[in-house]
C-alpha cells in the first residue's frame, strides 16, 4: 500500500490582546489527537512560529507532547534566522521529549547553498538521535534547498525526510529523483495528498486537517481502495474545504470558535474573515464535520 502519511499543521492560539492563550493551544492539540492522523507539525508557519518567544516556545511544545504524544507522530518545527537560535530551540524540545524536529531554512537575509549546509549539519549535530526533516519554503523564507543540496544533506544520518510548501509537483519529481527510496517528502499542499503521491511524496503536512480532519482520511482511504469514483467524490470535498479554509490561519480559528474547541484569535498581522468567508466556514462544518 502507498504511504500517505497525514501530518496535520496546528495554529497556536492567542488571546485578543495578543498573549498566549496556552489553554485554547491545549484544546486544540486534544481535538488533534482525535484526528487519526499520523502526526503533528507544531510550531510550523500554520502555528505562528515567527511571533513565538523562547519561553512561549517551551511552553507550546511541553504542552503539544502530553497531549499529542500518545496518539500520534510529534514533529516540532525550530527553524530561525540562525544555526545558534536553532540549536537552542533543539535542545529545549529534546529535554521536553520530542524526537523528531522540521527545521525551516535561515530567513531574511539570502544564503548560499554552501551556508545552508552548515546551518542545517549544525542542527542535525544538536538533534542527535532524533530525526529532521529540512523545511523548504523558499516563497516566504527568501531562501530554497535545491535537489543537489538535498541529496547532501540526506546523507546526515538524522535527515530523514523534506516537507515542502508552495512547490511543483515537478518539484518534487526533482527531489524524489535524488534523494534515496526511504527519504520521506511531505507537500505543504493540503489539497494534493493524492497527486503528490504520484510525484513521490509520502504524505502532506496540512493545517485545513487540524479543523476537519474527516475528508482527510476518507480521501486517503478512497486512494487505497482503487475506486475511481469513490476517490474522485473524496477529492471534491477535500477540495472544498480547502478553497473555503485554505492556509488561512484566521479561518482555522475561526472554525474552531464555531466548533467551541478555542476562543483565540492569531497574534500576527492577519486578516479577519468577513461575514461572507464565516458563512461558508459554517457551511464546511455542517458538511463534513
Amino acid at each position: 500500500m502507498t504511504r500517505r502519511d497525514i501530518v496535520t499543521a496546528i495554529p497556536t492560539s492567542f488571546h485578543t490582546d495578543g498573549s498566549l492563550d496556552l489553554e485554547g493551544s491545549r484544546s486544540i492539540f486534544r481535538y488533534v489527537a482525535q484526528s487519526g492522523n499520523e502526526g503533528a507539525f507544531v510550531l510550523g508557519t500554520t502555528g505562528e512560529f515567527p511571533a513565538i518567544a523562547e519561553d512561549e516556545f517551551t511552553q507550546i511544545v511541553g504542552v503539544a507532547l502530553e497531549e499529542l504524544s500518545e496518539s500520534m507522530r510529534v514533529i516540532v518545527h525550530v527553524g530561525r534566522p540562525s544555526a545558534y537560535e536553532a540549536v537552542r530551540r533543539v535542545q529545549i524540545a529534546r529535554e521536553l521529549g520530542a524526537r523528531e524536529f522540521a527545521v525551516l531554512t535561515p530567513y531574511y537575509l539570502s544564503s548560499t547553498q554552501d551556508s545552508l549546509y552548515d546551518y542545517f549539519a549544525a542542527v542535525s549535530e544538536a538533534v542527535g538521535d532524533g530525526a529532521m526533516f529540512i523545511y523548504i519554503y523558499p516563497k516566504l523564507s527568501g531562501n530554497t534547498v535545491s535537489p543537489e543540496l538535498l541529496a547532501r544533506l540526506a546523507k546526515l544520518p538524522n535527515v530523514v525526510g523534506a516537507k515542502m510548501s508552495e512547490l511543483s509537483l515537478d518539484d518534487i519529481r526533482a527531489y524524489r529523483a535524488v534523494v534515496p527510496a526511504e527519504f520521506v517528502l511531505y507537500t505543504g499542499a493540503d489539497r494534493e495528498l493524492v497527486e503528490a503521491g504520484s510525484a513521490g511524496a509520502q504524505g502532506v503536512v496540512s493545517g485545513v486537517s487540524s479543523v476537519l480532519p474527516k475528508p482527510f482520511r476518507a480521501l486517503a482511504a478512497a486512494a487505497d481502495s482503487g475506486d475511481a469514483e469513490l476517490l474522485a467524490r473524496a477529492q471534491a470535498d477535500v477540495d472544498d474545504i480547502v478553497s473555503v479554509i485554505g492556509g488561512d490561519m484566521p479561518r482555522m480559528k475561526a472554525a474552531y470558535r464555531a466548533m467551541g474547541v478555542a476562543d483565540g484569535v492569531c497574534r500576527m498581522a492577519l486578516a479577519e474573515p468577513d461575514d461572507a468567508a464565516l458563512a461558508e466556514i459554517d457551511r464546511v462544518l455542517a458538511a463534513y464535520r
